[in-house]
Formats: structure tokens, C-alpha cells, sequence
């Protein structure tokens, strides 16, 4: 204590400390002269959006209505509409190339992560738009897929309109490849350089808002000139698509048999769990399907004679693609929409 300060000043001072530390409990408290400034979090999660290389009209869809406040899902199932009603896009809805038998046949699944709910169509005929009815399997029923007839009356029930599928065009193609099938059968050859190729194709739609909200979406016409009945991979929750609200969500177009076989969307967000960047999940996913791939599917050099491609994008918004040989995807990184290259195992040989 200095000689500056008086005892009868200290005992005032130390009274009035001992009173405010004896204020009760809610009484109002002195404002401090210095305030500490606000903190803003940062949010979880950025944008990202990434489909499959015919889905760039679908990242840049799925952007803007996220933005606007839509949900992720229904954000992605606008998207992809975008290809179902394309009659240009024969992988895909309207003007889906057919099964033998010349029927369209489509196949679509989608995931909600906020909810943890999922839905599913397969072999559905007549319907346009067989994302749409997945959607409504999910919410509205407590099952997870429907099929053929039963998924087509579903759909019915619900407004939608039975439409034939086939356009000019993709029944020409049908019609072609009917010609081709064999040289003991009563159909004429067509020219050589016309010869009909067996086509796969789909679109895949993973996309994260800045609230960390996941959602996934998968919808194709399949295998071109597939036995009735057959479906791929796109329908199947944990092979064509998967998601996951703590990690991410992953998909895939090409293969279906080879994506079903190692459960490729659930096995690309388990890697991205235990810490893979979502290129790294989607490679590695492929290595486990090569590792699965019997003899007859691989060429002389022991490279898989088809091709396949993984699509991922994780909770924090960053995102990635992968595929066997040289490929394009496309993704919406909440600045712009663009077709990148995928990551790959194999050049394609000369």
C-alpha cells in the first residue's frame, strides 16, 4: 500500500467490490466499457454440385434452385428432369433406348440425407419422368422401391400421364440393331459401318447446400436392348446412388452389374468416412471393382472391357469423379457450372 492511498479510501474501495460480487443472481450488471466482437461462424459446408457428363444443364438447375431456397433434393430432381424429358438424350427417359423387345424401361433412385430416406423405381414404362415417382415412393410410402407394373400404377395414381417413350429415333436405332442380331435370322443385314454397339448411359446427381444438407439422385433408361425386366444399378439404393448427412454422396453411370457387385455409391461415401478426398474415394472404388471383375470382362492386357464412372461430393462441398479410361463430368462449385476431366486408371489403347 502507498502512502497515496488512505486506509478510509481502500476500505471504500474494497466495500464497493464486495457488494457487486454480491449482486443476486439476475440483477443487472455494469457494461463494460470495451465489448468483444461478434463472432460469425463460417458456414458448414460450401455449395457443390456434381453429375455425370451429361449433367451440366443439371448442376447449373440444381445451383440456382438451391439458392432460391429449394430443397436439395427437389433441387436435384429438377435437374435431372432436364435429361429425362431431353428426347436427344437416348440414356436417359423420354427417348431412352429400349429393351429387346422395343419397350422402354426406366430405372431411377434418390436419397435424401436430412430425412435418412430413400426411394426407388425399376422397369417403370410409360412414365416420362421416373425420378418424380421415386421421389414419391420415398415420401409418401413406407417402402423403398417399386417395380414394373406396380411402380407404373403408382405413378398413375399420383397424375402422371402414360406416354409412349420410343421417339423416331430411338426406335430407329431398335430397328437397326434388330438387324444386326444374327445371320441365320429372317432380318437383312444392314451396312457394315451401321452396326449396332450395345449403349449404357445415365445421369447421377450429387449435390451439398451450405447448411451441410446431402441429398443424391440416380435416373437412366439402362442397358440399351436389355432382356425385359433387367435392371441395373441406378434403382439400387447403395449402388447407383448413396448418401450419407454426416459424410456425403456418391453415384456412378456405365456398368451397372460390375457397380452392383462391390455396392459402389455405399463403398465411395465409406471411403470418404475414413478421410479419402471424394476423386480419391471414387478411384479406389474402381480398383475394388476391377479386383471383382471376372476374365470374360477384361481384355487380353487385363483391362476391363467396359466402362464405369464414380461420382462424389462431401459434406464440406468439395467433389470429384473418377472413371477407368478418359472421361468428362460435369460439377457446379457455387461459382460456375463446367465439364471437368475425370481422374482415371487407364489411357485408352491406340
Amino acid at each position: 500500500m502507498t502512502d497515496s492511498v488512505s486506509r478510509r479510501t481502500f476500505v471504500g474501495a474494497a466495500g464497493a467490490a464486495a457488494a457487486l460480487t454480491a449482486l443476486p443472481r439476475g440483477a443487472a450488471a455494469l457494461e463494460p466499457t470495451l465489448k468483444a466482437p461478434a463472432i460469425h461462424l463460417k458456414p458448414v459446408a460450401r455449395f457443390g454440385a456434381v453429375s455425370s457428363g451429361n449433367g451440366l444443364r443439371a448442376v447449373n438447375k440444381t445451383f440456382e434452385l438451391v439458392s432460391a431456397g429449394t430443397d436439395t433434393l427437389d433441387a436435384a430432381v429438377e435437374g435431372v428432369k432436364i435429361q429425362e424429358l431431353d428426347p436427344d438424350d437416348n440414356s436417359v427417359g423420354y427417348g431412352g433406348l429400349p429393351n429387346e423387345m422395343g419397350v422402354v424401361q426406366l430405372d431411377a433412385s434418390c436419397m435424401h440425407g436430412p430425412t435418412r430416406r430413400a426411394g426407388a423405381v425399376g422397369a417403370l414404362e410409360g412414365i416420362k419422368t421416373p425420378s418424380e415417382v421415386a421421389r414419391l415412393v420415398m415420401k409418401y410410402t413406407d417402402h423403398i422401391m417399386l417395380v414394373g407394373e406396380g411402380a407404373k400404377q403408382f405413378a398413375l395414381s399420383y397424375g402422371f400421364k402414360e406416354e409412349n417413350l420410343l421417339t423416331d429415333r430411338s426406335r430407329q436405332l431398335w430397328l437397326e440393331w434388330r438387324a444386326n442380331r444374327g445371320k441365320e435370322d429372317d432380318w437383312l443385314d444392314v451396312p457394315e459401318g451401321e452396326k449396332m454397339a450395345r449403349v449404357t448411359g445415365t445421369i447421377n446427381l450429387d449435390v451439398v447446400n451450405t447448411k451441410g444438407e446431402i441429398s443424391s439422385i440416380t435416373t437412366t433408361s439402362g442397358l440399351s436392348w436389355k432382356i425385359p425386366g433387367r435392371c441395373g444399378d441406378s434403382p439400387i439404393v447403395g449402388a447407383g446412388q448413396y448418401c450419407d448427412n454426416d459424410v456425403g454422396a456418391a453415384g456412378s453411370t456405365g456398368r451397372g452389374e460390375s457397380n452392383i457387385m462391390v455396392c459402389g455409391g455405399f463403398l465411395t461415401v465409406e471411403h470418404m468416412r475414413r478421410g479419402m478426398k471424394p476423386t480419391d474415394a471414387c478411384l479406389e472404388t474402381l480398383k475394388r471393382v476391377l479386383a471383382a471383375t471376372p476374365p470374360r470382362l477384361l481384355r487380353p492386357d487385363g483391362r476391363p472391357d467396359f466402362g464405369l464412372q464414380f461420382y462424389a461430393v462431401n459434406k464440406a462441398g468439395d467433389f470429384g469423379a473418377a472413371s477407368f479410361y478418359p472421361d468428362q463430368f460435369a460439377a457446379h462449385d457455387g461459382r460456375e457450372g463446367a465439364l471437368r476431366d475425370c481422374a482415371f486408371l487407364y489411357q485408352r489403347s491406340r
